[in-house]
């Protein structure tokens, strides 16, 4: 079903919130993906300008069907950051009636951040599949980060959240975080993954916005250790 992805990486401060100083700090990507017929859409971590994003959808003629989180941080669904009050899934959840996808693990967090319930906050298993049009996405749980952070697998692309980086991967010392999870998340979790598989994560800290997954594996630093004591030794 590849020919009818549609698939777009926006990065905030740049390519909408350009008025936003905290989202030209922060560098966080949000996604569109969707299928070329239908002309569905979701958008995967939606922060900072939430009616920017609306509206593009809107200028290309799709229709929302649904959102995605990565994880609960207020840099990706909203919430307070640092003292900054940040619009994401709130000011989605009233103005469109969607699905909010999350891990299971998840929910909680991101219900007490955001203030949205459940519904429309959806929590999912390890695992599960979601739809867009004719497009399958499946929901990889991959706690480090957070407890419920996920990882979106489709159409030969991994969008990575704050899971993995092109360098680096998320930080493992902040509330919910384990850093003994982060590594068996990075090495087996998503080991299954072929080389090939385009990585789309959800920061721009890079020179490069993307990469193949075998690129990342041949030159990122936190993959390189080989057991878990050796990685907390230089990670946790």
């Amino acid at each position: 079903m590849s020919e009818r992805l549609y698939f777009r990486q926006l990065l905030s401060g740049r390519d909408f919130a350009t008025e936003s100083l905290l989202a030209r700090q922060m560098s966080n990507f949000t996604y569109v993906i969707g299928d070329v017929e239908t002309r569905e859409a979701l958008l995967v971590d939606p922060a900072y300008s939430p009616d920017d994003l609306l509206a593009f959808l809107d200028a290309d003629d799709l229709t929302l069907v649904g959102v995605v989180g990565t994880h609960y941080h207020a840099d990706h669904i909203g919430g307070n950051l640092m003292g900054h009050s940040v619009a994401g899934i709130a000011e989605i959840a009233a103005r469109c009636d969607v699905p909010i996808h999350v891990q299971s693990s998840e929910t909680t967090w991101v219900t007490q951040g955001t203030g949205v319930g459940v519904p429309p906050v959806v929590p999912h298993e390890p695992g599960d599949i979601i739809s867009v049009g004719a497009i399958d996405i499946t929901l990889l749980h991959t706690p480090g980060h957070t407890r419920g952070s996920q990882c979106l697998s489709f159409a030969g692309r991994l969008v990575s959240g704050d899971t993995l980086f092109l360098s680096g991967c998320g930080r493992t010392d902040l509330p919910g975080s384990d850093p003994r999870e982060m590594y068996v998340s990075l090495q087996d979790r998503l080991a299954s993954l072929p080389d090939e598989t385009l990585l789309f994560p959800g920061h721009f800290y890079s020179p490069e916005p993307f990469a193949t997954l075998g690129e990342v594996r041949a030159h990122n630093a936190v993959l390189a250790p080989r057991s878990a004591d050796e990685w907390l030794a230089f990670f946790g």
